[in-house]
């Protein structure tokens, strides 16, 4: 699976390569991601929440890394989930503000099947990385992400307060509310 996304975050391109840089940081914005360590200057240990409870391990290696313009990676061959990605830094237009372009290329386990089960349960890949994305813009302007009264716990909530697709009121509770 190959998913892209990019966002535009009102801080200079050096601040925004910085943070992502520190692979430790990237935990407060990335729902799935439960830690990350790095190893030395390259390398580095990952772990995620997967869908049905499962958590997913690898350890990636830094194959491009040019300061302030782009950071590259790929895991290496023990990955649960084998993946590669690049995050490319660019200044916007605007003089001030830093525009990120990611694209993260992965195998999801079961192929076919495994994405249309994990879509089934909301967990759509293409959706979560806008998320991670909108979150990191979040950090970096305001210092933090921000919640709303009905997920008030961040990744916590997604067991507390599952996501589902809109659904029409069963006929029932379309006639109580109505009559209310």
């Amino acid at each position: 699976m190959d998913l892209t996304a990019a966002t535009t975050i009102r801080k200079p391109v050096s601040d925004v390569y910085t943070f992502w840089r520190r692979l430790e940081t990237l935990p407060t914005f990335m729902a799935h991601l439960d830690e990350v360590h790095a190893v030395d200057e390259r390398t580095s240990h990952w772990q995620a929440s997967a869908p049905f409870g499962r958590t997913v391990r690898w350890d990636a290696e830094i194959i491009d890394d040019v300061p302030d313009e782009k950071l590259g990676w790929r895991s290496v061959d023990t990955a649960d989930v084998p993946n590669a990605g690049t995050v490319w830094f660019r200044p916007a237009p605007d003089g001030v503000s830093t525009e990120v372009h990611v694209l993260l290329v992965y195998d999801i386990p079961g192929g076919e099947l495994g994405k249309a089960v994990a879509k089934y349960f909301g967990e759509e890949p293409h959706q979560q990385l806008d998320d991670d994305l909108r979150r990191l813009k979040q950090v970096l302007e305001t210092g933090e992400v921000v919640r709303s009264d009905g997920a008030p716990w961040g990744k916590r909530a997604r067991t507390e307060f599952p996501q589902r697709p809109a659904q029409p009121l069963p006929a029932a509770e379309r006639a109580e509310a109505v009559a209310s």
